[in-house]
């Protein structure tokens, strides 16, 4: 998919409904020319409502979609009659979306489960009808409420991933080619930094019929967290990953060293996110032999689960797979 129909950011205009104006209406009939009020209520104004849909994984959708107008209540009528309600706007997002207020930054609404709604801007309540206001010492209410104005905001939507493992590491690590092997999403693939422009998500088949999902981030560079290279914006993706699976390819010159850049970045855009659980995968290592191998583990931390894997060659892949599920599923 192209990089520019990934969207994770959007602001947009919300007009909520207004609500319908209550009715000060008389009851009249023939013999019964002063009857007693019988206005209705009126109907509320029509809501903006966010949706969970797992269909969708970016706010294309949205991204000229610049106002949202739900419908006004209408007026109350005679008979006691309610006025109807204004039409709700349904707005389905994907799942990890957030709503804050354009203005204050304030978080409004989090849409994280398939199917899940939440108001995000509601509408005006309707008025009451003059029949509410009668009394002992007020039999002819000539009074009824007015409906309650919309809200009028601007709210900025963005997206972060949810995924059950997310895949950090320099460019050409391998990522965009494990997560193709191992399901059936396509990233682009070649022999360039920055190959992936646009983070990608696979559902990863496992045993009995059971699967996770896996999201490739572009890759981080040193200084990504002030800036650099693609920056900070797809680092935000990775605070929604359950863990983080850290792949590091066996040419590299230190591999140590570069998880430990790998580290720092991460911290240094969110501290937070040092205390998800971390694997380690070495990439490329049909390159190398058993003892090369042996070396290599005497470098990296030892409390650090680590396999080495071939995306290429099929090495390792199911005993991965098999890491990232005990992780998934261990105990806190």
């Amino acid at each position: 998919m192209a990089s520019n129909n990934f969207i994770d950011y959007v602001k947009i205009n919300c007009r909520s409904g207004r609500g319908g104006a209550g009715s000060h209406h008389f009851f009249r009939a023939k013999g019964l020319p002063n009857g007693g009020p019988d206005g209705g209520d009126g109907g509320r104004g029509g809501h903006i409502i966010l949706e969970g849909n797992s269909q969708l994984w970016t706010l294309l959708h949205l991204q000229y979609r610049k106002h949202i107008i739900a419908g006004h209540g209408e007026g109350g009528g005679e008979n006691l009659r309610s006025g109807a309600q204004g039409e709700d706007i349904v707005v389905p997002v994907p799942l990890g979306t957030i709503a804050r207020d354009a203005e204050t930054g304030e978080k409004k609404v989090e849409i994280t489960e398939h199917g899940q709604r939440v108001i995000l801007t509601p509408g005006g309540r309707g008025g009451l009808g003059n029949d509410h206001f009668k009394s002992a010492t007020n039999q002819a209410p000539t009074y009824a409420q007015p409906g309650e104005p919309g809200i009028d905001e601007w709210i900025i939507l963005e997206l972060k991933l949810l995924a059950d493992v997310g895949l950090v590491g320099f460019p050409n690590a391998g990522k965009s080619t494990l997560l193709s092997v191992v399901s059936a999403a396509r990233p682009k693939i070649a022999d360039y930094a920055f190959t992936t422009l646009v983070p990608n998500l696979g559902v990863v088949a496992y045993r009995d019929y059971q699967s996770f999902v896996m999201a490739d981030i572009p890759g981080i560079i040193e200084g990504a967290a002030e800036g650099r290279g693609l920056g900070t914006r797809f680092l935000k993706h990775i605070e929604r990953n359950s863990i983080l699976l850290f792949m590091i390819s066996c040419d590299s010159d230190d591999i140590a060293a570069e998880y430990g850049i790998l580290l720092s970045e991460l911290e240094q855009f969110n501290p937070e996110l040092l205390e998800k659980r971390r694997l380690l995968a070495i990439s490329k290592a049909d390159l190398i032999d058993d003892e090369l191998e042996a070396e290599i583990r005497e470098t990296l931390p030892k409390d650090l689960p680590t396999v080495f894997i071939s995306s290429l060659a099929n090495k390792n892949l199911q005993q991965l797979k098999d890491m990232i599920w005990q992780e998934l599923h261990a105990k806190e």
